[in-house]
């Protein structure tokens, strides 16, 4: 027998128990459907399991899509604060880190179990599979649990990163069969590997974090770099990767708000008798410096005005050109996704076929690192869970 429903949430994610719970609260019949066995994984595994659950700051500035104007009535309509008062609310103590990022103070388990209230009155059902959606008038959805069926569909399965939690490309499938156009996906947020000839250095600084501002084009991040065994990931890395084309370059700044040739030479006036390595590690970490000063072991008194200029460029405009990234195994989200241009910015649901919407990561519109990425989740669920109708 067919089970019917106002509405079936295809995913237990951010997005969409948000969402389920948005709807039912407002007398919805809701069905979340999951073919994970648990809801909520990356919520669980998100800022090292304490949950990066919002930024302080949230703009249109802080996404990425093909059109940079899409998300703004959805931030809009569910702010930082809104989320911010419901935490507060369900008594979950939080702390800011830094660039306005939020955490829980506790586990990210206590936003899930935030969400999971908030679905009071929402069929949850988890290990189903979805194997096939149709439409005539109403969503008719085939599932390894039997047919359900159900005015309005939302999909709220993610995208294709960290696919170890079951991520996989079912709403592209399901925006494709209804028309819809999909960007195509790519890893975001991503750590950055490098060729052979290039890493070698800095395998050799495998583990050696500081801070620098990363620049290509117009986008800079002063945040912290790591160095890996496969080339460089850190925050400031993660966040200029979800803007570089295959091929392109970007720069580093190791000497934050110094100019390193002044800096240098200054230091040859007034410590003559200093070593080049002594000098760097005042301002970078001591294996850092150790690889800038090379097996040059003169006095600052030594050394060339030509020589300390060089060094002064390199430290403050190394330019590096990645071979790829560790691809979406290890990006904290997707890129790209169901494309904008086929839906409505205050609701997500589709122009093609009313009562369809797609929310959170699925969408073609990703955040920067922070809690911008769950921000997204929200405030899309809100917009369709506010939006969905008996028809």
């Amino acid at each position: 027998m067919k089970q019917d429903f106002d509405v079936v949430v295809v995913g237990a994610g951010a997005a969409g128990l948000f969402c389920a719970g948005v709807a039912a609260r407002r007398g919805q019949r809701v069905l979340v459907l999951d073919h994970g066995e648990e809801p909520g994984q990356k919520i669980l595994i998100s800022g090292g399991g304490r949950c990066n659950f919002t930024n302080m700051k949230v703009g249109a500035e802080n996404f990425i899509s093909a059109n940079p104007h899409f998300c703004k009535s959805a931030l809009a309509g569910f702010t930082p604060r809104d989320f911010i008062a419901l935490v507060e609310r369900y008594g979950i103590a939080y702390h800011e880190k830094t660039l306005g990022q939020l955490f829980c103070d506790g586990s990210a388990r206590q936003i899930l179990e935030m969400l999971l209230d908030l679905c009071a009155g929402v069929e949850l059902r988890f290990g189903t599979v979805v194997h096939e959606i149709s439409h005539d008038g109403t969503f008719v959805l085939e599932t390894s649990h039997g047919p359900v069926t159900a005015r309005n569909l939302v999909i709220a399965t993610g995208g294709l990163s960290i696919p170890k939690l079951g991520a996989t490309g079912f709403a592209y499938e399901v925006a494709k069969k209804f028309g819809h156009s999909v960007v195509p996906p790519r890893p975001a947020l991503v750590p950055l590997t490098f060729a052979p000839q290039d890493v070698s250095w800095m395998q050799a600084l495998a583990g050696v974090s500081a801070p620098v501002r990363i620049s290509a084009g117009k986008r800079r991040f002063e945040e912290s770099l790591l160095f890996t065994h496969r080339g460089l990931s850190g925050p400031a890395v993660l966040q200029i990767s979800s803007y570089l084309a295959p091929g392109a370059a970007f720069e580093v700044d190791f000497y934050l708000g110094l100019r390193a040739e002044d800096a240098l030479l200054d230091a040859k006036t007034r410590r003559p008798k200093a070593a080049l390595k002594t000098v760097l590690a005042e301002h970078l970490p001591a294996r850092l410096a150790a690889h800038f000063a090379g097996a040059d072991d003169r006095n600052m008194a030594d050394l060339p005005d030509k020589f300390l200029r060089s060094l002064g460029g390199q430290l403050n405009r190394l330019v590096l050109t990645p071979a790829g990234n560790e691809g979406f195994a290890k990006a904290e989200v997707t890129a790209g996704g169901v494309d904008t241009s086929d839906l409505v910015s205050k609701t997500c649901e589709s122009q093609k076929l009313p009562g369809l919407f797609f929310i959170g990561e699925a969408v073609d519109v990703t955040g920067w690192l922070g809690g911008y990425n769950f921000q997204w989740a929200w405030a899309s669920g809100h917009a369709a869970g506010q939006a969905i109708q008996a028809r």
